[in-house]
């Protein structure tokens, strides 16, 4: 398969949605890497599954590992990187090689949720509060329900991608990661992570989910009045 076939197949998948952007950088990775793991006959379930094993160890680093210490900053840095890289590539290895099925498609939505969950508790170890990374997370779960009932309904084409889609929603937590690893290598003393600093990036995580469930519901039910 090309790789205009390629994204051909993802936008009809995603209600029209345009490949542009961030979006686009993200297909055009995503792309190469699935052309390797099929070479490597890697099943898109099988990465989905590995993807949730990241996800998990993710969490269970983040919440029993001493974050005054960088090196296990680092360490949740790149469980980010392969859970994110996993659970962005099932669905491009699904497309190249014709192999999606119902069960992967349902598979892959519970995963998402899985994983996502981990994101929420990480920046909870990371010292955010809790309420309000429980606030922003509920909305990230509302934008993904809005879209997968929008299809149960009948909506075939919503065609908008949000200002905080999953790899969006990721690359705020790996950036106040960052932000924790370049504090503790400034401060004279290792300490730990700043809640003043995790509590920033979650309210930029909050106030781009608010505008994206907004953009989204407007999209919806303007193609919901179209199908009456």
């Amino acid at each position: 398969m090309r790789r205009e076939e390629f994204f051909a197949e993802w936008s009809s998948l995603h209600g029209g949605a345009k490949i542009e952007g961030i979006v686009q950088g993200w297909l055009k990775i995503s792309f190469q890497l699935a052309k390797f793991l099929q070479a490597l006959r890697v099943t898109p379930n099988s990465l989905t599954s590995i993807g949730v094993l990241f996800a998990v160890a993710l969490y269970l680093v983040a919440t029993l590992s001493d974050l005054s210490n960088p090196i296990n900053l680092i360490f949740i840095f790149l469980l980010l990187t392969l859970s994110l890289i996993a659970d962005g590539v099932d669905g491009s290895l699904a497309i190249i090689g014709g192999t999606g099925t119902r069960f992967g498609a349902a598979w892959d939505a519970i995963a998402d949720r899985i994983t996502e969950s981990s994101w929420a508790l990480v920046f909870i170890a990371l010292g955010a509060d809790f309420r309000l990374v429980l606030v922003v997370w509920l909305l990230a779960c509302i934008q993904e329900y809005i879209r997968a009932r929008s299809g149960g309904l009948g909506v075939s084409e919503i065609g908008i991608v949000t200002i905080c889609e999953r790899p969006v929603r990721a690359s705020i937590l790996a950036i106040a990661i960052t932000a924790q690893i370049l504090s503790s290598f400034i401060s004279v003393d290792f300490q730990a992570p700043s809640p003043l600093l995790s509590n920033a990036f979650t309210l930029v995580w909050l106030l781009m989910q608010s505008v994206s469930v907004v953009m989204l519901w407007r999209k919806t039910t303007v193609s919901l009045r179209q199908l009456i």
